[in-house]
This record gives C-alpha cells, sequence and structure tokens, in this order.
C-alpha cells in the first residue's frame, strides 16, 4: 500500500522511527571510512527512511517534503561532487582520487586523503540515495495505475 496507512499505530510507530533513520543513514555515511559502512550502505539506510514515509503517509503531504524529482537532483549532484573530487587532483598534476597532490591548502596529506574520502562517502551516498528513491517511485507508479 502506497501512501496514508490505515493503521495509526503503524503510522505514528513509523513517524517516530524515521528520523532515528535518517540520522543513522548519515552516521553510517559519515563514519564509513572508519570501518564498516560508507556511501553505498548509508545512502540505503536513508533511502528506506523515505521509503517508510511514502508507505506510511498521505501522498500530498509528502510530496511537498520530499518530490521524486529530489532523487533525480540527489543522483546528479552526488554525481558531479564525485566527478569534482575524483578530477581535482588531475589539475595539480596527481592522480586520479590523490587527494594528496592538492597543494597550498595548508592541510597534512593524511588530513586531505581523510577530507577526500569523506566527501567521496557522501556523494556515494546521495547516488545511491536518490537511486533507490528513484527505483521506488517507479515501481510505486506502476502499481497505482
Amino acid at each position: 500500500m502506497i501512501g496514508r496507512h490505515p493503521s495509526e499505530n503503524v503510522r505514528v510507530v513509523a513517524s517516530l522511527g524515521m528520523p532515528f533513520i535518517l540520522v543513522f543513514g548519515v552516521y553510517v555515511i559519515a563514519h564509513g571510512h572508519y570501518g564498516p559502512g560508507g556511501g553505498f550502505a548509508g545512502g540505503v539506510i536513508l533511502a528506506v527512511g523515505i521509503v517508510l514515509a511514502r508507505l506510511t503517509t498521505a501522498p500530498e503531504l509528502l510530496e511537498r517534503a520530499v518530490p521524486p524529482i529530489a532523487a533525480v537532483i540527489s543522483m546528479i549532484v552526488g554525481m558531479g561532487v564525485f566527478l569534482a573530487v575524483a578530477i581535482i587532483p588531475l589539475v595539480f598534476g596527481g592522480e586520479l582520487l590523490d587527494y594528496a597532490a592538492i597543494e597550498g591548502t595548508g592541510l597534512t596529506d593524511s588530513r586531505l586523503r581523510y577530507l577526500g574520502i569523506m566527501v567521496v562517502e557522501f556523494a556515494v551516498g546521495a547516488v545511491v540515495f536518490g537511486g533507490i528513491l528513484s527505483i521506488f517511485d517507479r515501481l510505486a507508479s506502476q502499481v497505482k495505475q
């Protein structure tokens, strides 16, 4: 069932759990370079939070909060950020995704690599989030017809 769920219990539990799911998704992305997780797993968790809302909330309410075009924008922005972070070291004479080649920032090589990987994780998370949400929206539109 897509849209407002008939059970009030399901709607309340979903609305209480969704913010925690979204925060956990951001946490998994942000700490992906330290341990398990990362952009892919975090993007999936973020998409699950929005899919849960789409399964239990009135469609007209959710359309204003997270319109379907948000998924496409997320994928485009994520891919653009990833490509920019991958190519910028080439401008400085380094190799693809070699953040230590970026000079003049005043940061150590290890810090540049740390920040570069974090940006890549968030970019991958945005692409995965948008992709899964687009797939869900496409499948949900087929169910409505």
